[in-house]
């Protein structure tokens, strides 16, 4: 009897004891603080916020946020870094912009002359095996890749027309740093890399003609079109898939349920992302036209010379192992599409 009560007294405190252990783990509280290059008033700025009040509520307020909105502690381009080194925990830019580190960053952030739509785009992602290969890059840099978000093709903003190929030659424009600049340089533009809060300033000033920024909408709700009266829509050039990464470390030690809260409400961001576009770019579409702002829609004929620069110039970029089979694995999954040949 004595054994039994024994045993029945361990078993209960043992009991007792993984009750308290996994109640102190759902009352784990992780304070986080996040970059965006995106401006609050932007669409992407609002859903942004959105995803932040989604994982703070989910989680029942154990997940808190400090949002930093317009790259406003560091630069845009310096942001994975400052998540990496502990500045900041997570980094809500793109991959693009770390090309430098390794030109695999190219293919998580922007293939350019790929997938015609967001949602071929993110069924790479969760369905074509590229979040496996995305994670190992982003993991050699101690960061996670949590998820992304897409907005769809992006437009280009001018002060003079660009109908098509032919006005691209010695037109000067804000790029991003990366492949789009050898692209562009192909056919015949003059890109400038320069941060994404600088490009406002630049195109009222004059030093640059025009600017790939964002997705229409973005770029209405960034003032670009109170200076360039020129655009293209749809767009075709650029698609990036913003991401959501952060600090390794910071993330493997919050607890599990926390770790998935944000990893879901990351795809409901991507839905949410894709949608609102959709809508949001039309609407900007029909108001920049009362206004007088000329998109102009680029002939098929153009857009496979655009297509077919851009696909030449993936091998140039292909220069690590990563890159490589980040490449391979667009191409494999673009050809199953009917993308590629």
């Amino acid at each position: 009897m004595k054994i039994l009560k024994t045993a029945l007294a361990a078993l209960a405190a043992t009991t007792m004891m993984a009750g308290i252990a996994s109640a102190a783990s759902h009352e784990t509280k992780t304070k986080l603080r996040i970059q965006t290059h995106y401006a609050p008033e932007t669409p992407s700025g609002k859903l942004a916020a959105e995803y932040v009040d989604d994982i703070q509520v989910m989680s029942n307020g154990m997940i808190e946020v400090e949002m930093f909105y317009s790259s406003s502690v560091v630069k845009s381009v310096e942001t994975f870094d400052a998540a990496a080194t502990g500045i900041l925990d997570c980094d809500m830019t793109g991959g693009a912009y770390q090309t430098g580190k390794n030109p695999a960053f190219q293919f998580v952030g922007d293939i350019m002359g790929g997938y015609d739509t967001p949602y071929q785009q993110l069924s790479w992602l969760y369905y074509g095996g590229g979040l496996d290969a995305a994670q190992k890059l982003y993991n050699k840099f101690d960061m996670e890749l949590i998820g992304w978000w897409v907005y769809g093709q992006e437009s280009l903003a001018s002060t003079k027309p660009i109908r098509g190929v032919a006005d691209l030659k010695d037109w000067k424009f804000r790029s991003p740093p990366g492949m789009e600049t050898k692209i562009f340089e192909k056919l015949g533009a003059k890109p400038i890399v320069m941060d994404f809060t600088e490009i406002f300033t630049a195109l009222e000033s004059g030093i640059i003609d025009g600017a790939d920024a964002s997705g229409l909408a973005n770029n209405v709700g960034l003032g670009l079109y109170d200076i360039a009266n020129y655009t293209n829509f749809p767009g075709f050039h650029s698609m990036p898939s913003d991401h959501l990464a952060c600090n390794k470390a910071k993330f493997d030690a919050m607890p599990e349920a926390q770790q998935r809260v944000m990893k879901v409400a990351m795809q409901a961001l991507a839905l949410k992302t894709a949608l609102t576009f959709e809508k949001k770019n039309a609407e900007a579409a029909a108001a920049l036209r009362a206004k007088g702002v000329e998109l102009a829609q680029w002939s098929p004929a153009d857009l496979q010379t655009f297509r077919d620069a851009a696909q030449a110039t993936w091998p140039e970029f292909a220069s690590t192992p990563e890159a490589k089979d980040l490449v391979e694995a667009h191409l494999t999954y673009l050809r199953a599409l009917g993308l590629a040949k």
